[in-house]
Order: C-alpha cells, then structure tokens, then sequence
C-alpha cells in the first residue's frame, strides 16, 4: 500500500511541473533564426537578403554597426567567414508583430586575413513579422 501512494505521489508531483508549449508564432521566429544561422554558415546571401529587413541594424561585440547592405556583403564574400555556429540557451518572446530571440552564440570562424578564432557571444536578435514573413530588423552581440 505504501508503495502505491508513493507511486501515486511522484505521478501527481510530476503533473504540478509546468509544460512550456509552443505557439506557432514562436515555432516560426525560431525556424527563421536557424535559417539565419544556416545561411550565415554557408554564406548564403539570397537567403540572408531575404530574411534581413530593409533598415537591418546589425551589432557587432566590437561596437561596429553594420547595416542591411554590408552585413550581407561581409558574409556573403567571406570576408566574414562563419565555419561553424551553435546556438544554445535559446529563447523566445513574441509580442504581436515583434519577436525576441536571445541565445549564445559559439562559432569557428576564418575572416579573410586573419587566422582561425573561437567565437563566443550573447546575442539578441529583434524578428518583425512583416505580412506573413519574420524579417530580421535588428541584431546586438556582447562578448562573454
């Protein structure tokens, strides 16, 4: 018997824990941040135009401020090469046609005319939903 409420006691315990669902919106905003991940790793920069927004203001940790223009330029010749990009600790808050991506950011990179470097960043991305599409408008790094 004791056994049994014991049972009973860790299945209730775990019904209390709460369940972070989803929504759509919040599904999308992520789905568009690893695309942006994906394209930057690949330098692809038909998808980089396509997902940053026309007046794009994009933060460095070194305190330059790219915008729409020379971010895609920068990654789409290589002079800002991204080897690799992980992103962990993420989360997101979308509030209306305004979504806020935070996460960390770990990279290998290989700018032109410099050696290989490990790149560890905070980074918050600002998403604006813009007729049914997540454009990028705004972005800010801060090394750790």
């Amino acid at each position: 018997m004791k056994f049994k409420f014991f049972i009973l006691s860790i299945i209730g315990s775990i019904s209390m824990i709460p369940v972070m669902a989803q929504t759509k919106q919040e599904a999308k905003v992520l789905a568009v941040t690893e695309q942006l991940r994906k394209a930057m790793v690949d330098g692809d920069g038909v998808i980089l135009e396509k997902l940053a927004a026309e007046h794009l203001s994009y933060g460095h940790s070194g305190g330059h401020i790219d915008d729409k223009k020379e971010f895609v330029e920068k990654i789409a010749s290589g002079n800002s090469d991204f080897l690799s990009i992980d992103l962990t600790e993420q989360t997101v808050l979308v509030s209306g046609t305004t979504a806020i991506v935070r996460h960390i950011l770990t990279a290998k990179t290989h700018d032109k005319g410099k050696d290989i470097a490990d790149v560890h960043l905070r980074v918050l991305l600002v998403w604006q939903k813009i007729g049914k599409e997540w454009k990028l408008l705004a972005r800010q790094a801060v090394k750790m």
